[in-house]
């Protein structure tokens, strides 16, 4: 568990945005399983997301890519198959490779552009929902282990426990489907999602 709570502390993100030219969506979809592919290749690579909208006119894909240190996701950032696949898909880019590196949490709720971001009381009706189940439903389900191992079932080891799973089950499970998932009436918009 130790790994696991060190792991989900230094997590950092990577929110790429590219408007696609108009016509170009397909090359475009094509290119991005492809990038996608490769990168969850990496080392350190804890998966991505993909939110698809629309900016100015032009569809807009966010995607965030999370990674398990910085230095890992530099070296993603700075290797060749990431240079190589940005320039095969410049000519499909209305703006260019725009990226942003978080080492926060805010993720959860990226913008879809520069502009906007989703009503702060989006954002906390969201957290509430995926994080209210979660704190009724976690303490039941260590309950058995509690009984069996007295030591655990303390004050501060069992809510360490407790609380660490729902860390983990929110950070890298449930508030990224859920924001997919919400998307659109997050950011106000008709978006499909990835």
């Amino acid at each position: 568990m130790n790994n696991l709570a060190a792991e989900a502390a230094e997590t950092v993100t990577l929110v790429v945005r590219h408007r696609v030219r108009r016509g170009q969506e397909q090359a475009y979809e094509a290119w991005l399983r492809r990038i996608v592919a490769v990168a969850s290749q990496r080392a350190g690579h804890l998966g991505a997301d993909v939110v698809r909208g629309t900016s100015r006119g032009l569809p807009l894909f966010t995607c965030v890519l999370r990674f398990s240190c910085s230095e890992r996701l530099r070296s993603w950032l700075d290797s060749a198959e990431r240079s190589q696949l940005i320039e095969e898909a410049k000519p499909l880019l209305a703006d260019g490779d725009l990226t942003e590196v978080s080492t926060l949490n805010d993720f959860w709720f990226v913008p879809a552009d520069d502009e906007r971001q989703p009503p702060r009381w989006k954002q906390a009706c969201l957290t509430f929902v995926v994080i209210l189940p979660l704190s009724l439903l976690i303490p039941q389900l260590w309950q058995p282990l509690f009984a069996r191992q007295p030591a655990l079932g303390a004050y501060l080891p069992s809510n360490t426990l407790i609380t660490l799973s729902i860390v983990l089950l929110v950070v890298y499970l449930f508030m990224p489907m859920a924001t997919r998932l919400f998307a659109s009436w997050l950011n106000g918009t008709e978006e499909k999602r990835a």
